[in-house]
């Protein structure tokens, strides 16, 4: 079972051949389940996987071209790029310049935030004591 960052690196041609490969396995071990014949039914959900795993970076390609952008060529760059985007994320959503007296009043969503002086937060704690 090749990773994605393996298939990554081949070209266009070779992602169709491997398709194609992966594809005709997929169809002898359903012959296989159906007359009873599969040793391994575990080779089947793999043979799914890798088909879906050619198939998600040929789309990736195809999606980049229509874009007029170059195509990752690892797997491994998408999904670090997918992370620096959903820290750099939480690190937008904090509150800023939160002062000392001020803090989120209990029961509202922290993301809307709606800040509170501390008289009202004492308030809200002795109705709710």
């Amino acid at each position: 079972m090749p990773s994605a960052v393996e298939l990554a690196e081949l070209d266009d041609d070779e992602l169709a051949t491997r398709l194609a490969e992966y594809r005709r396995e997929l169809l002898n071990l359903r012959f296989q389940l159906a007359t009873s014949q599969l040793d391994n039914p575990a080779r089947l959900s793999a043979a799914r996987r890798d088909v879906a795993r050619v198939l998600t970076l040929m789309r990736e390609r195809e999606i980049a071209v229509a874009e007029g952008v170059q195509a990752p060529q690892a797997a491994s760059a998408r999904y670090l790029s997918r992370r620096r985007r959903v820290v750099a994320e939480e690190l937008e959503m904090e509150p800023e310049g939160l002062e000392d007296e001020e803090v989120l009043v209990s029961g509202q969503d922290p993301m809307e935030g709606r800040l509170a002086s501390e008289s009202e937060f004492d308030d809200e704690q002795e109705e709710g004591a």
